[in-house]
C-alpha cells in the first residue's frame, strides 16, 4: 500500500543566495552597507518617534553610526539572508526584508526583519516586495513559507492575512525581545497554495488594476477572491 505521505517528486531546494528580484514598484538587491545603509538611515529618519522598531529585536539606533555598523553584520549573513527594497522608478532603497530560519531538508523558509520606512508602508512597492520573495521561494523549491511576529503586533497580523498566509497558532512564552516576553503568532503559506494565491497577486498587479493617480481598483482581497474562484 501505498504511503501518502511519500514525497516522489520533491528535492531538497537550495538556499536563497544574493540573487535580485525585479517588479513594477520595486527591486530587491542583496544589502550592502556602502550602498544601502545611508539611503535607509535617511529614509528611516522620518519615522522620529521610531515606531518602525517596536517589535524589532533590535532599534532605533541612535545615529548613523550604530545602523551602518548592523548593516555590515547583516550583510555578510546568510541566515538571515538579507535583501534592501529599493524603489523601482528612484532607485532609492526603502526598507530592508529577509528570509531567515532556512531549513534546506524540510523545505522550510520564513520571511522577516521586514523593516520599512514610512515612505515604502502602505504601498504597492511594499506589497510586491512580499510577492517577489514568496514567488522566489517557491521557485526555488521550498513547501513551507513562514511568516512570525509578535501576537500583540496587530499590524502584522493583518498583513500575513491580507497577503493570504494561513493562521496556525500562537506560541506562548516563546521569546524574550528586548527585556519583555513575546507570544509569538505564527503564519504559513504551502506549496499547493501557492499557484492559487499567485494569481490573486498577479490580478492585483496588473496595470489595470491602478488608475492613473496609482490607487488600485480592486483591493488584494478581492483579487485573490476571485482567483480562488478561478476554475
Amino acid at each position: 500500500m501505498n504511503d501518502p505521505t511519500t514525497l516522489e517528486i520533491w528535492r531538497t531546494p537550495l538556499a536563497p543566495g544574493r540573487v535580485s528580484m525585479a517588479g513594477r514598484f520595486c527591486r530587491l538587491e542583496p544589502l550592502v552597507a556602502a550602498l544601502h545603509a545611508n539611503a535607509l538611515h535617511a529614509a528611516n529618519s522620518a519615522d522620529a518617534a521610531g515606531r518602525m522598531w517596536d517589535y524589532m529585536g533590535y532599534g532605533p539606533f541612535a545615529d548613523l553610526t550604530g545602523y551602518h555598523a548592523w548593516v555590515e553584520n547583516a550583510e555578510r549573513s546568510a541566515d538571515p539572508r538579507f535583501f534592501a527594497l529599493l524603489d523601482a522608478g528612484s532607485g532609492a532603497p526603502l526598507g530592508v526584508a529577509s528570509y531567515l530560519r532556512i531549513d534546506r531538508p524540510n523545505g522550510v523558509i520564513e520571511v522577516g526583519h521586514l523593516a520599512y520606512s514610512p515612505a515604502l508602508q502602505r504601498t504597492p512597492a511594499a506589497t510586491e516586495a512580499m510577492y517577489l520573495m514568496m514567488k522566489h521561494a517557491f521557485e526555488l523549491g521550498y513547501r513551507r513559507y513562514e511568516w512570525k511576529c509578535n501576537a500583540r503586533n496587530a499590524k502584522s497580523r493583518a498583513a500575513a492575512e491580507r497577503l493570504g498566509f494561513t493562521f496556525e497558532g500562537v506560541f506562548r512564552q516563546h521569546m524574550v525581545v528586548k527585556g519583555r516576553n513575546r507570544d509569538t503568532a505564527w503564519y504559513s503559506v504551502l506549496d499547493g497554495e501557492w499557484p492559487r494565491l499567485r494569481r490573486g497577486f498577479e490580478r492585483w498587479l496588473d496595470p489595470p488594476n491602478f488608475d492613473a493617480a496609482g490607487c488600485q481598483r480592486r483591493s488584494l482581497r478581492e483579487c485573490r477572491g476571485r482567483a480562488e474562484n478561478q476554475t
